[in-house]
């Protein structure tokens, strides 16, 4: 069983940037797909972004396109999500998963890590 433990979540201003980190014990990711996904107060648990084992390819909602970039260190047994020009709307708690698969299937993912919060003020 995998233990993901995320950070660096935080407060941030309207436009802003953050990094979140997820580091996995227990067992290598490494041939595992990994993923992002986040909750508002209110609403139920939605994808953000998604990547296979390797690295070489990757998912986004359409609403993070273009601002975030998922990716991961293998060697490290890390999944990173960096985002940029935030907004109001991407305040959340945001959890890393990890897949039985290689590759991304947003119904796949079943270990979840505790969360982090994130909160953007507009």
């Amino acid at each position: 069983q995998v233990q993901l433990v995320e950070s660096g979540g935080g407060w941030v201003q309207a436009g802003g940037s953050l990094t979140l980190s997820c580091e996995a014990s227990g067992r290598t990711i490494s041939t595992y797909a990994m993923a992002w996904f986040r909750q508002a107060p209110g609403k139920e648990r939605e994808f953000v972004a998604g990547i296979n084992w390797s690295g070489g390819s990757t998912l986004y909602r359409d609403s993070v396109k273009g601002r975030f970039t998922i990716s991961r260190d293998n060697a490290k047994n890390t999944v990173y999500l960096q985002m940029n020009n935030l907004n109001a709307e991407d305040t959340a708690v945001y959890y890393c998963a990890a897949s039985k698969s290689r590759y991304i299937q947003v119904d796949d993912f079943g270990s979840w890590g505790q969360g982090t919060q994130v909160t953007v003020s507009s």
